[in-house]
């Protein structure tokens, strides 16, 4: 959700997955919502337009992001990391053909691979 994090991550991922155009999911904390899928109702409206992403757009691959400064998930940068292994882990069981990988998005707004499936 934070417009700091989009460009770079979008500029990342469309080198990454040679892509185009890059759909962006955005909701605040989306990182610790997968992880702990404490929400159900908000879990499925995010799965749904990951579904809507990967199926009617063709989107080859899924990111999952955390970013320094995360109003919707203020943990820090190693729990965060860990909360984005655990998403990756939740998406794979629903998207086992599609390369997932969690990015981390820097103080200086520089996003890095920093998991993968």
């Amino acid at each position: 959700m934070d417009g700091r994090v989009q460009l770079p991550v979008i500029d990342f991922l469309k080198r990454h997955f040679n892509a185009r155009y890059v759909d962006v999911i955005s909701e605040p904390g989306p990182n610790l919502i997968l992880s702990k899928q404490n929400n159900r109702q908000l879990v499925k409206s995010l799965l749904n337009r990951v579904e809507i992403s990967v199926h009617h757009h063709l989107s080859e691959g899924i990111a999952i992001v955390g970013h320094y400064d995360c109003a919707g998930n203020p943990a820090d940068e190693p729990e965060q990391i860990l909360h984005l292994r655990e998403a990756i882990r939740f998406l794979n069981n629903h998207y086992p053909k599609i390369e997932i990988i969690g990015l981390w998005v820097d103080k200086h707004w520089q996003a890095k691979k920093i998991a993968a499936k």
